[in-house]
């Protein structure tokens, strides 16, 4: 590929990591890894190997919720690759992009994403049809969680979920760079703040300064 793609998309949020060039809005190549851990070590090697080594006019990423690590390393080579090509970096909310998933496989319909959080917590969040936010994220107890309504979970927590509430239907989704136009690049924004889902586990001493 002589001339840069039209957009790379990194996704390092959660258990997967993947990548996905696109050029006039069709996928040019992706890679999909499921790593658990590893993502620090894999993510730059993976896009090395798109064509022209994944360098693109403009670049996305997920900002989680999800692995607070991944998240940030997802966040530091999109920064770094953007600062490099002189490209424009912008970011999307990784339940979002799962909940487009969802409605690109199961049709236009309501969804609760339900995804592993920290300390055995999951993140749930939930979708209307149109892909508009229906319910805020929040991390919850898997007791909690079980009573946030949705007859459609996905997400990598979605079978555990409608397991122990005994009801609905789960479809097992972790977010894939190469669905991104399942989402639309009108989800895509300039913030680029990390969603984290939970507060950080260390806390100041009374009366600290932040």
């Amino acid at each position: 590929m002589d001339a840069p793609a039209d957009l790379l998309v990194i996704e390092a949020a959660t258990e997967a990591c993947s990548v996905g060039l696109f050029t006039d809005g069709a996928l040019v190549a992706g890679d999909w890894r499921m790593l658990g851990r590893g993502h620090a070590e894999a993510l730059v090697p993976m896009i090395a190997t798109l064509p022209g080594k994944g360098r693109a006019r403009r670049i996305a990423v997920g900002l989680g919720p999800g692995s607070f690590t991944g998240v940030r390393i997802g966040l530091a080579a999109a920064r770094a690759l953007g600062l490099a090509w002189g490209a424009e970096v912008s970011g999307y909310p990784t339940l979002a992009l799962i909940a487009a998933m969802t409605r690109a496989q199961a049709g236009a319909q309501p969804v609760l994403v339900a995804t592993t959080g920290g300390h055995g917590e999951w993140f749930i969040a939930g979708y209307d049809a149109a892909g508009g936010e229906a319910r805020p994220l929040a991390s919850l107890a898997p007791d909690a969680a079980t009573q946030v309504d949705g007859p459609l979970v996905a997400g990598s927590q979605a079978e555990a979920l409608v397991a122990r509430r005994g009801h609905g239907t789960a479809l097992a989704l972790w977010p894939d760079a190469r669905a991104l136009p399942a989402l639309g690049v009108a989800a895509l924004g300039a913030d680029l703040a990390p969603i984290y889902g939970r507060g950080p586990d260390a806390k100041l001493p009374a009366g600290a300064a932040a």
